[in-house]
Order: C-alpha cells, then sequence, then structure tokens
C-alpha cells in the first residue's frame, strides 16, 4: 500500500480544487485567456479528452457511463450530448456546482446526474464504460490497482482512465514541484510506467481477467498524460 493512504489523498485533493485552486481551474476549462504555461495544459486536455470520448462507442445511447472525477463537466456534457446516461461526480463541490451551471440550459441535462462524492461509492451502481480523466494520477501504483478493481466490479464494458507515465520531463517536473513550499504547489503526482501498473493490476483478484487493451499518449508543454484501456479477458 502507498505511504499515503487513498483516503488521505483524496482529502489533500478535495481540499486544493474546492479552496485553492478554484478560480485559476475555471479560467483553466473556460475560453478565458491564460498565460502560456496554462495554455499548454488547456490544449493538452482537450487533446486527452477528445481520444477518452473517441473511445466510447459512436452511438452510446441507452448506456450508464460514470465520469470519475469529472471536474467542471466538460466531459460528461460530450457523452451526454451524444446520447448516453452519465453519472458525473466529483470531491469538490464548488467544481460539480461550476459543471451543472455550465450545462444547466443544454437539452440533454436531464441525462447528467451530479453528483458530489467518491466515484468508488457502490451506491453508485452498475455502469457499461467508466472514464478517469487525470483523477488517478495523484495516487500511488497500487492504490491505482485498487480502484481499479473496485471499478471493475461494476463495469461491463470497459474503464478508461488515465495515467502520469513515468518520462523524464514529467520526473523532473515532478522533483522540482517537491521544491515549492506546501501551500504554493498542487497535490503531487504519482508517475508510472505502464508496466509496472500492469504488475499491480495483477495482484488484484478482482482485475485477473482485465487487460489493458491500448493507450495514447499526449504530451503539451506541461501536460503529460496517458490514456489506458482495461477491458475484461
Amino acid at each position: 500500500m502507498a505511504e499515503v493512504s487513498y483516503d488521505t489523498k483524496r482529502e489533500e485533493l478535495r481540499t486544493y480544487f474546492d479552496r485553492t485552486a478554484v478560480e485559476a481551474w475555471r479560467r483553466l476549462t473556460s475560453d478565458e485567456p491564460v498565460g502560456s504555461v496554462r495554455a499548454t495544459v488547456r490544449a493538452g486536455r482537450e487533446d486527452m479528452r477528445a481520444n477518452l470520448l473517441s473511445w466510447l462507442p459512436a452511438d452510446p445511447k441507452g448506456m450508464r457511463i460514470l465520469d470519475a472525477g469529472c471536474g467542471s463537466g466538460a466531459l460528461a456534457v460530450e457523452a451526454a450530448r451524444r446520447g448516453a446516461d452519465v453519472v458525473a461526480i466529483d470531491i469538490s463541490p464548488t467544481l460539480v456546482n461550476l459543471a451543472k451551471e455550465r450545462s444547466a440550459s443544454e437539452p440533454f441535462a436531464e441525462h447528467i446526474d451530479w453528483r458530489v462524492g467518491d466515484y468508488l461509492s457502490p451506491e453508485l451502481g452498475a455502469f457499461d464504460y467508466v472514464v478517469a480523466m487525470d483523477s488517478l494520477i495523484h495516487y500511488e501504483g497500487a492504490d491505482i490497482a485498487k480502484a481499479l478493481e473496485t471499478l471493475a466490479a461494476r463495469t461491463s464494458q470497459a474503464m478508461i482512465f488515465t495515467i502520469a507515465p513515468r518520462t523524464i520531463p514529467l520526473t523532473i517536473m515532478h522533483a522540482v514541484g517537491k521544491f515549492f513550499p506546501r501551500g504554493d504547489r498542487s497535490p503531487a503526482i504519482a508517475p508510472i510506467s505502464q508496466a509496472a501498473l500492469e504488475r499491480e493490476m495483477q495482484q488484484r483478484p478482482g482485475l485477473q481477467n482485465w487487460r489493458l487493451t491500448r493507450s495514447y499518449r499526449v504530451s503539451r508543454g506541461f501536460y503529460i498524460s496517458e490514456a489506458l484501456e482495461a477491458r475484461p479477458a
């Protein structure tokens, strides 16, 4: 198990996104002008979101999709626009409220069930697909595998998620970030290779029949993320 527990890390993330980074996150996920660094993050996130959506069925009508860590809701909104029934959940009430406000006037808004809480909660029910964009990148491999095992028990088709790949640029950024005062930095990411994650997954009984089937990496300036798809064999 990781040195920092899943619950402890989750609370750290909730505090950061619900208090420290609210305004920055609102601007980043809008059309407002941002600085050059955040512009690369915005572009990278748009690229990644488009890829994750492309891995979902072209016609998801009637399917139930979990947007695990929905943030300001862009992915949930697009999935609902295509016809899916989406449960969009995040630990930050502020971000969920922002997402609800932005989507309120959309004709498909009734197909999105906005929630505040833990996306691992069994109360959310079963899903055809789970999508977790950049919501697992702060956890160590053992905790990622444990979270995937929990989600796999209620997922019939595929789990689509991102990790922070263990690359030299990302490792350097991760190390440099540790030198900033705690109040001035975002929660640390936990770089991991696909091979290392696969080893962690193989140790979880509930993932023995699941396999990583494809990957896609985005590297845009300060945004480096790798998408993975897991399906039951």
